[in-house]
């Protein structure tokens, strides 16, 4: 894939675009059961906009979302099509695109205090089951504290592909500001940094925050990579929600998307990510095809 890898961007408003219902709590799911199409369309669009990767529209395939007695019926199924939708759509390209299999936070994101570590492979085992066929590395995203990550770690182990792990960060005004970087959960990024640099993950990335507070907790990431000796990607895909997304629970409503963060804005914020020592860069909720499209060619012009 090169130096520089372009991550496809956020999944759901690009499904609205294109005509597929988002409601809460089924979320980007609802379009795996009713018009997986847009699906694989939205991935043949990221790809066009030059994404080099995609992600399987996986994210909300969890009871969190979907319920636990259509999980257990149909979530196998739901799982596999949402492989199989970002399979065709890469080998479609023409060029290589390489398929990430999203591993959702289980029990819902930006909740840490509901992890539960008991629990936690057997949901993760249907995914990773029914994933795997189609998929060439996995993406644990969106996770809020590091036991999550450990989880995606030993759940993905027995496959032998290689594994990301990207964490949410804390993104309110304090953070905003300036302060020490950290996890949804609190967690020092440092910290996170360094069970990273252990933990046998080929990619550190950081997602679903505000573009406000990536720059630091990448540098915060380089340090810790630097003063460890590992030589370890990072990468960053930020969010278009306005602040205080931390108010309700995240399958209770849908968060309002920001007007200012244009192509063009959101390109700039990517190269301070790349100056910062970014080497993965993409979208996550509500950055679109148009701004992925903007931002490879702005990076890869550099």
């Amino acid at each position: 894939m090169g130096d520089l890898v372009i991550l496809d961007g956020g999944m759901s408003r690009e499904l609205v675009r294109l005509g597929a219902e988002l409601k809460q709590p089924e979320w980007s799911a609802l379009a795996l059961i009713n018009a997986p199409e847009i699906v694989r369309q939205v991935h043949a669009e990221f790809i066009a906009a030059g994404a080099d990767v995609i992600t399987t529209n996986s994210y909300a395939l969890v009871p969190f979302h979907i319920g636990e007695e259509r999980f257990a019926t149909d979530g196998a199924s739901l799982i596999a099509l949402s492989g199989r939708l970002a399979r065709e759509a890469a080998d479609a390209a023409g060029r290589p695109v390489t398929v990430a299999g999203g591993l959702p936070p289980i029990f819902g994101s930006y909740e840490p205090e509901n992890f539960d570590p008991a629990r936690v492979q057997d949901y993760l085992s249907l995914l990773v089951d029914n994933l795997g066929p189609f998929v060439d590395v996995w993406l644990g995203e969106t996770l809020s504290l590091i036991a999550e990550g450990e989880a995606v770690r030993i759940a993905v182990a027995k496959t032998g592909k290689p594994f990301w792990i990207s964490f949410t960060l804390a993104d309110d005004a304090a953070q905003v500001a300036g302060a020490t970087p950290k996890l949804r959960s609190g967690e020092q990024v440092a910290d996170a940094a360094a069970w990273a640099a252990t933990s046998g993950a080929s990619a550190l990335m950081f997602n679903c925050a505000r573009p406000e507070v990536m720059e630091a907790a990448v540098r915060v990431a380089s340090a810790v990579f630097r003063d460890t000796g590992v030589s370890l990607p990072i990468g960053v895909y930020a969010n278009a929600f306005e602040s205080d997304t931390d108010e309700s629970a995240a399958n209770e409503g849908l968060h309002d998307t920001r007007k200012d963060l244009t192509s063009d804005v959101y390109s700039r914020f990517a190269c301070t990510w790349a100056e910062a020592g970014a080497s993965m860069i993409g979208g996550c909720c509500g950055i679109g095809a148009e701004h992925i499209h903007r931002l490879a060619g702005t990076l890869r012009a550099r």
